[in-house]
């Protein structure tokens, strides 16, 4: 259908061109012929008011040097042109291209002024004395409020012609150029413009239809190849986060599925009898671990929501960062002492303020000292340090335990990702604890980074704004 479309047009193109062209030469034939009566009639009839008006005249009839006024007259007019001097009885006594004397005139059969009326000029053969056209106009010679006569000037017809020929060859050739200009320009944009829309449309309609893996086909460095790359950008956006979706949903499904499964094994068990009651207490215990579990996961989710649609307004406040710190470190004083873990505390001065949400950043010492915890060995230090540095507070947590491996580092931040999860070092964790921390970070608009090695550590470090 399209290339119909465009074959109809160039045919609608082409028809139109040539009967353009027609059109302009036959127009432009008369107006420009019309054009060059008025003008070239004007200047004649001023030529020959001038002559009629001119001492000249008044001596021709009694003049014996015909030879003299006639060669004066001569220079007054083109080749092709003739001027006439006619008295007042109708006859011809001068003319530039004949020797006429005024002894002998020569009489111009039906010549009649009055019959001009108002018209200055007429178009034919004056009287029948021309045997080719001409174009003619006539002006009065007055003397003592009489006419004397009239001076008659005589412009051929094909010269006319041939200049409107001219002209018209020359309007002919601009619509040529014109017209073969407007071929270019079409060219131009069906190829520069017209092109990259159809495969811009095509693209947004794979789009909508779903098929996001779809790339539009341009390569231009213009607006059409910008928005081309945006749209394919926004498509391949669009596509990671369908599939980010779908693992999100799949990392629920498994997540809620595992300890959920085991709740209802176990309490099914005791209520059929399975578990005998006193092996009840130890199963309890695994059903509140798995529930505790669950509910920690719900939580994570519940907080990563209000980060992502940013329901929760930051409390921004000054605090003293090293004193949160430290309630922080204190809350995990049994879980470090039972393995024999120190916890180093480096801060910067006795008290150091930073402008923040307080709540939130306890929430991110919480997550990172958990880690540091978790994947450290026993009888290792975990370092927390505070530096201050052009208006920024630096916070430093630094373990030395498995470390992470180079190619998970710019994955710790998804959601439900879980380093060596399939030889259970994290099995009570939920994937969110760092994921947290990033939107935490992101929402005071400050950055966080991590530096790890495998079997050596790792350390993360974050930035806050400095009270003021």
């Amino acid at each position: 259908m399209k290339k119909k479309l465009t074959s109809v047009f160039w045919g609608v193109y082409i028809l139109l061109g040539v009967l353009g062209f027609f059109v302009v030469t036959y127009v432009g034939s008369h107006l420009l012929e019309n054009q060059l009566e008025k003008s070239i009639s004007s200047d004649m009839y001023q030529t020959a008011h001038r002559i009629a008006e001119s001492d000249l005249v008044s001596h021709i009839i009694t003049s014996s040097d015909m030879d003299e006024i006639r060669n004066d007259l001569s220079l007054a007019t083109g080749n092709d042109t003739i001027i006439w001097i006619i008295n007042s009885n109708g006859q011809l006594i001068l003319s530039t291209r004949q020797d006429i004397s005024p002894d002998h005139p020569i009489d111009l059969d039906g010549f009649n002024p009055a019959s001009w009326g108002s018209n200055y000029y007429q178009i034919g053969n004056f009287y029948g004395y021309f045997p080719e056209t001409r174009l003619s106009t006539i002006a009065p010679i007055t003397k003592d409020m009489n006419i004397k006569g009239y001076v008659a000037v005589h412009y051929l017809m094909s010269d006319l012609y041939q200049s409107r020929s001219g002209l018209l060859w020359i309007i002919q050739l601009l619509y040529i150029i014109t017209y073969l200009v407007a071929a270019v320009l079409f060219l131009w944009y069906s190829r520069y413009i017209r092109r990259p829309l159809r495969e811009i449309t095509k693209g947004a309609s794979e789009f909508a239809n779903g098929n996001l893996s779809y790339q539009i086909p341009l390569d231009s460095e213009n607006e059409m190849g910008y928005l081309a790359k945006n749209l394919n950008y926004m498509a391949d956006k669009l596509n990671r986060s369908g599939e980010y979706q779908r693992q999100f949903i799949s990392n629920i499904s498994h997540d809620f599925r595992s300890p959920l499964t085991s709740i209802k094994g176990y309490i099914e068990a005791m209520i059929d009898g399975t578990i005998p009651v006193e092996m009840q207490e130890k199963y309890l215990k695994i059903i509140s671990y798995e529930t505790e579990r669950l509910e920690k996961l719900t939580r994570g989710l519940l907080t990563l929501n209000e980060l992502d649609i940013q329901k929760r307004m930051l409390n921004i406040q000054p605090f003293d960062i090293n004193g949160v710190i430290k309630a922080t470190a204190a809350s995990f004083e049994g879980s470090c002492t039972s393995r024999n873990i120190l916890l180093e505390l480096i801060l910067s001065g006795r008290e150091l303020l930073a402008q923040a949400d307080m709540e939130q950043i306890q929430q991110v010492l919480y997550n990172l000292l958990s880690n540091a915890i978790k994947f450290s060995p026993d009888n290792s230090t975990i370092t927390i340090e505070t530096t201050e540095k052009n208006g920024k507070i630096f916070v430093s947590v630094k373990d030395h335990g498995i470390g992470i491996p180079k190619a998970s580092i710019h994955k710790i931040w998804e959601r439900f990702y879980k380093i060596d999860r399939s030889r259970g070092k994290d099995q009570k964790g939920t994937g969110l604890g760092l994921a947290i921390v990033k939107e935490i970070i992101k929402a005071h608009g400050q950055h966080i980074n991590v530096i790890s090695t495998e079997g050596i550590g790792t350390e993360f470090i974050f930035t806050l704004e400095k009270a003021k």
